[in-house]
C-alpha cells in the first residue's frame, strides 16, 4: 500500500469509529511473519494482498503456500484474517467487514 492509501485506510477507520490497528505487527515468537495491520485486543487482522490479477506474490503458487502456512499459524494462535486488495481498503465493504470482526469478539 502507499501512503496516501495508508492515509484514507486509517481516515476511514476513524471516521468508522474504528481504533487504529497496530501496523506491520510480528505475531510469531520464532518466524518473521508480520501482519499488515491487527487489533491485538481481539486478535483480528488485515492483510492487504496487492498483484493478485497481474500474478503478483500473493497468486504464485509457491508464495501462496508461505502465505497458507502463515495463515494457519495464526488461525492456530487465536488470530482471526481479513484479507483485501490495496484498491478496496478504504472502501465501505472492507470497513464494514473490519468493524464487524471487531465488534464480534466483544
Amino acid at each position: 500500500m502507499t501512503p496516501i492509501q495508508d492515509k484514507f485506510f486509517l481516515a476511514a477507520l476513524a471516521q468508522a469509529g474504528i481504533p487504529a490497528p497496530v501496523a506491520e505487527y510480528k505475531f510469531h515468537p520464532v518466524r518473521r511473519w508480520r501482519f499488515d495491520f491487527c487489533w491485538l485486543e481481539q486478535k483480528v487482522y488485515l492483510e492487504i494482498n496487492g498483484g493478485i490479477f497481474i500474478l503478483g506474490r500473493h497468486s504464485r503458487g509457491p508464495a501462496l503456500l508461505k502465505e497458507w502456512e502463515k495463515i494457519a499459524a495464526a488461525t492456530a494462535m487465536g488470530f482471526r484474517p481479513l484479507f483485501c486488495q490495496p484498491s478496496d481498503c478504504a472502501k465501505a465493504a472492507t470497513i464494514d467487514a473490519i468493524k464487524a470482526a471487531l465488534d464480534y469478539t466483544k
